[in-house]
Formats: C-alpha cells, structure tokens, sequence
C-alpha cells in the first residue's frame, strides 16, 4: 500500500477533496495524514482546492474513474467478473500490475458503498477538462460493454453521469453510437449510416459542404492531444475515438459518393 500511496500522492490533485474524496476517504485514511482532510471531505485550505481547476492530473482521471466505474458496475444489479477483469486490465496497461491490484481493491470496497454521484459528477465538472470528460464517457462505456452488452440501466445511469458532467447530449449521443448505439453491442463489417451520422453530431438531411465541416470539428474535438495532460497512457486511448469519427466520416462519404 505504501507504493500506491506514493504513486496516489504524486497524482491527486483536485480529486483528493469534495466528494470523491470522500468516496476514497478509506483509503485516504490509510496513506494521508488524517488532518488533510475535513470531515465533509474537502481539503482544509479551499484556496489549494480550487487552484487545480482545468489542472487535471493523471491520478484525478483515475480516481474519478474508479468512483464512476463502481455506479456503473452496479446499474444493472449484478457485478460480472469480466467488468472486474476489463477494469483490472486498464489499470495494467496504464499504471502496472501493482496499481491495478490496488484500484481493484478499492474498486470492491467501492462497490458496498451508496455513492452521490450527481455530487461526484458536479466535481468533475467543475475541475476536469472537457476532452478528459469526454475520454471519461468513452471509459465508462467501455466497462459497461465488457460482458459483451449494454443494458438500458447501464445506459441510463451513463447518461444520467454524462448530464451531470455537463456533457451535450449530442456529445453522449456520439459516443454511443461509436460503442454500437441503440443496437447494443452489435459489430457489423459496415458501420450503420444513422451511427455515422450521429457520431458526428450532423443530421442525415444536411448537405456534403456540412458533412465535411462536422467531420473537421468532430476532428478537431477528439483530437488525442486534447488529452495529453492525462499522460501518453491515455492519448493511446483518446485516438479510438478520433479513429471512430474518420470511420464515420469515410461511411457518408461512401453512401453519398462524395469526393
């Protein structure tokens, strides 16, 4: 544990109050000095506090992530090893084996408690940056998908996370449709023309000059260096989205024999 304290201390800033410093105070407890935190889970000096804002570090991403992911693993009523796996492995390829141990331990204790995640989402909104909310949504759809479905309180409490970030519901909308939308977990050789169109965030009816300019905004919002402040680990995994977004982009341009 003292390692992962060392690796958590070095990474929290923002997180480390508010809510979801609450959710972790457990383990806070174990790795901090019990006086750095007050009771209602804020740090003591609220300048230090709200001086991380659009500073999102590593270990914010992270702690948020984990909080968020034990909401999501409990939507549908039944906690599935392969969503323990999926989150064990992310926390592998970005952190090590012995992070990941760790989060995972944090994960089940997580799982036992009653969450405020409107409260934990209105955190994140506040500090984190956009694109890194948005990888956050990507994450989260990612757990939810790792028993090979997406159920409709899997999707409902997404969405309900999603609003609570400040997330668009156009913004929700496209990723969905990039993790299979209202189909599911549905994997086709073609990517449907309707998720094609909503992964840009464009109607079917508007003209190839707009299709072309959703397609340089889309691109220009999920470029993966909107995302390097997480760290290399997390670009990786920002560029699917921006992969998704050229693939629906190429999809209408083939329906529509566009040059």
């Amino acid at each position: 544990m003292a390692n992962y304290g060392k690796w958590v201390g070095g990474a929290l800033g923002w997180a480390f109050g508010g809510p979801i410093g609450a959710a972790l105070g457990f383990f806070m407890g174990m790795m901090f000095d019990d006086n750095s935190m007050a009771k209602d889970g804020k740090t003591d000096r609220e300048s230090d506090y709200t001086r991380f804002r659009h500073k999102t570090k590593s270990g914010d991403f992270a702690a948020s992530l984990i909080v968020l992911s034990a909401e999501v693993m409990k939507a549908d009523g039944k906690v599935l090893k392969s969503e323990l796996n999926f989150v064990r492995e992310f926390f592998v390829q970005n952190f090590g084996k012995e992070v990941a141990e760790q989060q995972v331990l944090v994960l089940r204790e997580l799982l036992k408690q009653e969450l405020n995640t409107r409260q934990i989402c209105e955190q994140i909104r506040f500090y984190m940056e956009h694109p890194n909310r948005l990888l956050l949504l990507q994450y989260l759809f990612g757990i939810a998908l790792a028993d090979g479905d997406l159920s409709k309180e899997e999707v409902f409490t997404i969405r309900s996370m999603a609003h609570y970030m400040g997330i668009s519901n156009r913004d929700f909308e496209s990723i969905y449709a990039m993790f299979g939308g209202r189909g599911g977990a549905r994997r086709t050789s073609s990517m449907p023309i309707s998720d094609a169109y909503t992964i840009l965030e464009i109607n079917e009816d508007v003209d190839d000059a707009s299709v072309k300019k959703a397609y340089r905004r889309m691109a220009a919002k999920y470029h993966p260096d909107k995302n390097r402040n997480l760290g290399e680990e997390h670009v990786k995994h920002a560029q699917e989205k921006f992969v998704k977004v050229s693939e629906a982009y190429e999809r209408i341009k083939k329906a529509r024999n566009m040059k």
